[in-house]
């Protein structure tokens, strides 16, 4: 790590979520002085899992409350801003496409326009996704593909895309764009996603769902990885301003069907699991993946972690998060075992 970091005032919306939690870990190891937006209390995410932990402060609130954003901001004297709160599930997103609509893209808009009004914040890089691409025949997607997303998730990634490079043009705000796959890493608590999903399911000697066909090409990304590449970024956007108003993919480019990769967990798992393959995945796009050619030309990127590597590293979070998370059980049941006797 270099000095870039020492004491910068740093605001992380999303802090709670997959990502936010691995980059605030790597925020804190180089000695930035973080500010967590975070809605709800989720005392099993990785950020609360992280030693540092309780240098973390912390502001109660919905990313939608831009009075609130513009408070922290200027209460914090916030220097560099990493916004990645968002409804990143696509199910939950077909389901009720208006909060999905609400937290990522009036939450961008809000974020950005307090941003606009707090002349303290230097850089600011804004998560959004493959997703925001929508369906292409021509792949890999890469940075000038048109944004056409079609379905309620994709869309409202498209629209905060958009949102943020318009703000980067009109206002001249120092904001730059990240477009990764599908992340997958230790943290991930939603077990309906495929990576902790099937880890589990071995785990509890039970066979791994798909809920799609299994042929669905994705872009897999491991977390780690996206965190230094955020960091990357916003290093990078204070040094070049011109970098404003651009977006940039990130990917190991070793794109997957979804049934590759749980062949691949559970190879690294030496488990003898058939899947259960479900064919239910209505309205998500078959084929995806990234070019992260621009990424390395202009910011002289490099993944850290190969696709097994990070497999494997996510592999031995879960089992040690299972270990502990059954250890109050075992200890519970001892203790009523001796009581008894």
């Amino acid at each position: 790590m270099n000095q870039f970091w020492q004491d910068r005032p740093t605001l992380v919306t999303g802090g709670t979520g997959l990502v936010g939690g691995w980059l605030v870990a790597r925020l804190l190891e180089a000695g930035a002085d973080v500010v967590c937006l975070a809605r709800d209390w989720v005392p099993q995410a990785e950020l609360w899992r992280n030693p540092g932990a309780e240098r973390v402060r912390i502001v109660s609130g919905d990313v939608c409350d831009q009075t609130l954003l513009e408070r922290a901001l200027g209460e914090y004297e916030i220097d560099t801003v990493f916004h990645l709160a968002a409804q990143a599930i696509v199910g939950v997103a077909n389901r009720n496409p208006v909060s999905t609509f609400e937290s990522n893209i009036r939450g961008t808009w809000s974020l950005l326009e307090a941003c606009r009004r707090s002349p303290r914040v230097r850089q600011i890089v804004t998560a959004s996704s493959d997703k925001a691409y929508g369906e292409h025949e021509q792949l890999p997607y890469r940075e000038d593909a048109p944004l056409e997303g079609r379905h309620p998730y994709d869309v409202s990634k498209s629209c905060a895309d958009l949102i943020a490079r318009s703000y980067a043009e009109t206002y001249n705000l120092p904001v730059a764009i990240t477009r990764c796959g599908n992340f997958f890493g230790g943290g991930d608590l939603n077990w309906n996603r495929i990576v902790p999903g099937t880890i589990r399911a071995v785990l509890r000697d039970l066979r791994p769902i798909i809920r799609s066909d299994g042929l669905f090409v994705r872009d897999y990304f491991y977390v780690e990885d996206g965190a230094a590449a955020y960091m990357l970024l916003a290093e990078q956007l204070a040094e070049h301003r011109e970098l404003a108003g651009e977006a940039f993919n990130f990917s190991n480019e070793a794109q997957l069907t979804v049934l590759d990769l749980v062949n691949e967990i559970l190879r690294l798992m030496d488990a003898e699991s058939e899947p259960q393959v479900l064919g239910e995945a209505p309205h998500e796009i078959r084929h995806q993946y990234l070019s992260a050619a621009k990424a390395r030309r202009m910011l002289d990127w490099r993944p850290l972690f190969s696709l097994e590597q990070g497999l494997q590293q996510t592999i031995d979070w879960y089992k040690h998060f299972m270990e502990q998370e059954s250890c109050p059980i075992s200890k519970m049941s001892a203790a009523l075992v001796a009581k008894s006797a």
